[in-house]
């Protein structure tokens, strides 16, 4: 499928493009996929271009800013020690937040982002949608993947697994999920898609 409004940088764009292509609903909705390194807390985050937020909700564009490195506590973590499966997980949860995004309107986001912010509940449901969305559409097995790169990747801390743990779905869970949802469908393969 082609994706004509998908902006990612040249390394990331395969995963990308395998990552949309289980989200067929964003085929025609701008994302961008963009490093930056004002990303706080997490590895990458999702979000409503701020200049959309005044359109419709059919025409928002969307940004998926990913640090090239990451730092934590003392260790640091960059984009290229991350598989291709796994990253493919990564930015399927993203893309779960896009979809979650869709649904609301100007100020259900304005109150929504202000939520994260101060509300650690909220952000453990909003964490967990995204997984749901992400399994709900067939990536359970990649999602599992990277469930399974962070929590048992020695080099993250164990402060940074516990966060995952408190306010993700736990690989237990996103099993479940699997079995309730099923799979929509097989997809290409990397290799396929080359």
């Amino acid at each position: 499928m082609n994706y004509p409004k998908l902006i990612a940088p040249d390394n990331i764009r395969k995963e990308a493009e395998m990552a949309m292509s289980f989200y067929p609903e964003l085929a025609h909705t701008e994302v961008e996929f963009k490093y930056n390194d004002m990303v706080r807390k997490n590895f990458m985050q999702a979000q409503p271009k701020w200049t959309s937020l005044l359109k419709s909700r059919k025409e928002r564009a969307y940004i998926v800013l990913i640090s090239k490195k990451f730092k934590v506590e003392d260790k640091y973590f960059t984009i290229d020690e991350v598989p291709n499966d796994v990253l493919i997980g990564w930015l399927g949860h993203e893309l779960g937040h896009v979809m979650d995004y869709r649904s609301r309107s100007t100020i259900s986001m304005l109150i929504f982002g202000l939520k994260y912010l101060y509300s650690p509940s909220h952000i453990k449901e909003v964490e967990r949608t995204a997984d749901d969305y992400a399994v709900k559409h067939g990536m359970g097995n990649y999602i599992l993947k990277t469930k399974d790169f962070i929590l048992n990747n020695t080099s993250l801390s164990d402060s940074y697994k516990d966060h995952m743990r408190k306010f993700y779905l736990s690989p237990e869970e996103i099993t479940e999920l699997i079995n309730r949802y099923g799979t929509t469908g097989k997809k290409p393969t990397m290799k396929e898609m080359s």
